[in-house]
């Protein structure tokens, strides 16, 4: 029960952050990614397109449950990168626009709570996940 439970958390977050982003041109995202100051150019620009489908893969792919491994492990990494970035341009003092869900969400210590929360549950999920299909291997090749 668990697992189904942050399966469809962790869908209902990945297919948002896509809609929001989606829903507008890339280049508003591609404004949220500039101001961190990380990449160049070429690279915010090819971020700011590849991302929200990216997002919509993984949230479709948790929503169904099929190779339920694979996209666990891929949401645990996206949020892990997410989280490390947060954190890091938070420390530096930087007072930008989050981009995690489009536009309009200031980088907070709320920001930081709930992406932190969501990286948990997708770790969890992950080794629920990676622990049932190891189950499952190992029974069947024990017949």
């Amino acid at each position: 029960m668990l697992k189904l439970v942050l399966r469809l958390l962790l869908a209902g977050v990945f297919l948002f952050a896509a809609y929001s982003k989606l829903k507008q041109s890339y280049l508003v995202f591609a404004m949220s990614i500039d101001s961190y100051q990380l990449l160049p150019e070429w690279a915010v620009l090819t971020v700011a397109r590849t991302l929200p489908p990216l997002e919509l893969i993984i949230g479709v792919g948790l929503l169904i449950g099929w190779k339920l491994r694979y996209f666990a492990i891929a949401a645990f990494a996206m949020l892990l990168v997410f989280f490390s970035i947060l954190l890091f341009s938070y420390g530096k003092g930087m007072t930008i626009d989050c981009g995690c869900f489009g536009v309009g969400e200031a980088l907070s210590p709320m920001t930081l709570a709930r992406d932190g929360t969501l990286l948990a549950a997708a770790g969890l999920l992950a080794k629920l996940s990676v622990s049932a299909s190891d189950r499952s291997t190992h029974s069947t090749s024990t017949q």
